[in-house]
Order: C-alpha cells, then sequence, then structure tokens
C-alpha cells in the first residue's frame, strides 16, 4: 500500500497552486482547485514515496503546466533530470 502524503502538506499546496493557477488561467480559485485537483500532478503530490512536496509551489505548478501543455507531468524540467550547460 502506498503511503499518502500528509494532509496539511497537501492543503497548503492545494491553495497555492489554485492561487496561481487562478492567475495564470484568469478563472476562479475554486476553479483553478478543481484542475489542480483533478491532475495527475496532484495525483503524484499524493503519492509521498515520490517526494514531490520537497518542491516548492512555483516548481509544482510548472510540473503541472508541463502536464496540461504534453499530456504527462513527467516531461517536467523539474522531473526529467536534464543536466544544465
Amino acid at each position: 500500500m502506498k503511503k499518502r502524503t500528509d494532509p496539511s502538506i497537501l492543503q497548503n499546496f492545494d491553495s497555492e497552486l489554485a492561487s496561481l493557477i487562478s492567475k495564470n488561467r484568469g478563472i476562479s480559485e475554486m476553479d483553478a482547485l478543481r484542475v489542480f485537483l483533478n491532475s495527475e500532478t496532484h495525483a503524484m503530490l499524493e503519492e509521498d514515496d515520490l517526494k514531490l512536496w520537497h518542491f516548492s509551489p512555483l516548481a509544482i505548478f510548472d510540473i503541472w503546466e508541463s502536464e496540461e501543455i504534453t499530456g504527462d507531468p513527467r516531461n517536467s524540467f523539474y522531473l526529467r533530470g536534464d543536466e544544465i550547460e
């Protein structure tokens, strides 16, 4: 059984991401929260073993944006592991 990220950590990220998505898309924070909660990025954030909560909310926002653009949050720079030259 997979361990779930602590709800207090998730609540903080949910709030921060809803605000960022709301501002970025020009939608209400409630609609933005729904969008984020239904994303694969959020599902990954819930998996404690992945430790995505080590990233800042802005990094998680970038991961979510990558998912929105490409369909897969793993395409984010933060998760691909590309080296910076």
